[in-house]
């Protein structure tokens, strides 16, 4: 039987930006393993796009024990809704909560601010992506239901060469 990981979720601190990057290299080498080497070649976020929101409070890390980052989370407001950006979990500790705590915490942001959802972009098939947040609640959304900054986000993913598989923007509406 797999040992519990034992972690917690606090505030991204300006002292974890490289960690962060690292965090996200390492979570996409999973990409490989469903024939997407170009998303797993991606680099991360550039440490400026991190520490604006670090500084504006919309990141979160996920931390061990020994308060290593294990993950981490970064949102905004889109379209009058909060969006998640990203979430990144290390290979290691994929499968133990660290994911949902980290989009449990986005949510509580959003819900702070009083945005009546949260959505987010994502590759339809990949198990530990549309299938994932099929099962957290978010639904999938119609082209014409995205607002105009979602449609923007799909439009750079286009543009970037990040729909190498479907890609789809979902939506969980926080105030059920």
């Amino acid at each position: 039987m797999a040992s519990e990981l034992l972690f917690s979720i606090r505030p991204a601190r300006a002292a974890d930006v490289a960690r962060l990057g690292s965090i996200e290299v390492d979570a996409g080498r999973r990409f490989r393993d469903v024939g997407l080497d170009s998303i797993a070649g991606d680099d991360p976020p550039p440490a400026a796009e991190l520490m604006t929101h670090i500084d504006g409070g919309t990141a979160w890390v996920a931390v061990d024990s020994t308060g290593e980052p294990i993950g981490y989370a970064v949102s905004s407001v889109v379209d009058g809704e909060g969006h998640l950006d990203q979430v990144s979990v290390v290979e290691n500790a994929a499968g133990h909560g660290v994911g949902r705590a980290l989009i449990d915490e986005v949510c509580r942001w959003a819900t702070s601010l009083a945005l009546p959802a949260l959505t987010l972009t994502t590759f339809r098939d990949v198990a530990w992506n549309g299938p994932y947040y099929r099962r957290l609640g978010f639904e999938e959304l119609a082209g014409g239901e995205l607002g105009p900054e979602l449609a923007g986000i799909r439009r750079t993913e286009t543009e970037r060469g990040i729909d190498v598989a479907p890609r789809i923007a979902m939506r969980l509406d926080l105030r059920t």
